[in-house]
């Protein structure tokens, strides 16, 4: 069956109509002419693959990664990335408009290294081999180079190969100086391991003198151990995180409430132009490593709570600045609601899903103003893209 490509949709897929029915296609750009195979029929839409393109896009490229076919890590390699950039701020924008009704300020999207990035990676094993899962499947493509990882990483994912690996996760600070591998399965070369890496635990034994490497975002260092998160790209994370510092110099608050705070990172950033900081999140490990990087920046004005911030956040009063960075499913209609009671003058919103971002804004855009949205391409080659958000209570 042979299609022509509209637009594309949130997940970089192109969109076409066939039969009145929506169909989404994989490696698919607005203005190809393509042909497809479909597979899924449901009753208002319909998914394909291409399978030959007859008519290609002048924004189309040739893939770096020879696995970007078959392995879901970079989904939208194909596209230029200067069109990649020019995609997600028209999600943001057309999302946020289209939703909220109104002539939002989007600014203009901040972004920096295509390839060579991250700063972690978890990879799947399966008897010699180790790799990323092919789309929508749990088979592995096994794979000897990542191009969205450093270096460092690509050197120990070579020295696991030829071991009995059911997963890894490999981490290293931005710098790529150290470096953290935690395995479950078996390896044979534990001590060419060791002599590689900071941290080394193998089916949660910790065969290293260390527990966790330490990483660094401007003048601050964070502690990062195999459970807790931290933000993966190597560059854009400091651009980010210098928005929300430039935000909290201009207005100067006494009292933050840092909601969904991780390791701390964001909340101890800001700290010295705060009075007080009350970081919340439910993860223990992430607490742990959080009250670790209070000390190691010697940062007395914050205190971390381990709960869900649902269930904690109505006995706050009294809070001039709210930084919310929660997970991709948003926040939580207790949260919104609460957020709307209290008097903050400012919240501050990180989000890592412009679709969740939108039903919430939607929901406090009752109290508060949008002053703008500025999107950071923080996961170059995939669709996903972060964003901060700035209101102002009303």
């Amino acid at each position: 069956m042979i299609t022509k490509i509209e637009k594309l949709d949130n997940f970089g897929r192109g969109i076409s109509y066939i039969n009145d029915k929506i169909c989404f296609i994989e490696n698919a750009l607005p203005n190809e002419e393509v042909e497809i195979e479909i597979t899924k029929e449901k009753k208002k839409f319909i998914e394909a693959n291409t399978i030959n393109i007859l008519e290609s896009s002048i924004n189309r490229i040739k893939p770096l990664c020879p696995y970007s076919n078959e392995c879901g890590g970079c989904n939208i390699s194909h596209i230029s990335y200067e069109k990649e950039n020019e995609f997600k701020y028209n999600k943001v924008k057309d999302l946020v408009n289209k939703i909220i009704n109104k002539n939002i300020i989007i600014k203009d999207i901040i972004f920096d290294k295509e390839y060579d990035y991250r700063n972690k990676i978890v990879l799947h094993g399966n008897s010699k081999i180790i790799g990323q899962y092919k789309k929508l499947t749990n088979d592995i493509v096994n794979i000897d180079k990542c191009l969205l990882v450093n270096d460092k990483i690509n050197e120990i994912i070579n020295l696991l190969k030829n071991n009995n690996i059911e997963e890894v996760t490999i981490k290293t600070s931005n710098d790529t100086k150290q470096v953290l591998v935690d395995i479950k399965g078996e390896i044979n070369n534990k001590d060419l391991l060791l002599s590689k890496v900071n941290v080394l635990i193998i089916n949660n034994k910790i065969y290293s003198k260390d527990k966790s490497i330490i990483n660094e975002i401007g003048n601050k260092k964070y502690y990062v151990s195999k459970d807790s998160f931290f933000q993966v790209n190597r560059f854009v994370t400091k651009k980010l995180y210098d928005e929300v510092l430039d935000i909290v110099k201009e207005i100067k608050p006494s009292k933050v409430l840092d909601l969904y705070c991780g390791t701390g990172t964001i909340g101890i950033y800001v700290s010295e132009y705060c009075n007080e900081i009350i970081g919340i999140d439910y993860n223990k490990s992430n607490i742990e490593d959080a009250n670790k990087n209070k000390e190691l920046n010697s940062c007395n004005n914050i205190n971390f709570i381990c709960n869900k911030v649902e269930n904690k956040i109505d006995e706050f009063k009294d809070i001039d600045l709210i930084i919310v960075d929660p997970p991709r499913s948003g926040l939580d209609a207790h949260t919104r609601e609460i957020l709307k009671e209290m008097k903050s003058k400012t919240i501050i919103y990180v989000s890592c899903d412009p679709v969740t971002l939108t039903r919430d804004l939607k929901e406090l855009n009752d109290t508060y103003n949008i002053n703008y949205i500025k999107p950071f391409n923080m996961f170059p080659r995939t669709y996903h893209c972060e964003s901060i958000t700035i209101l102002e209570r009303r």
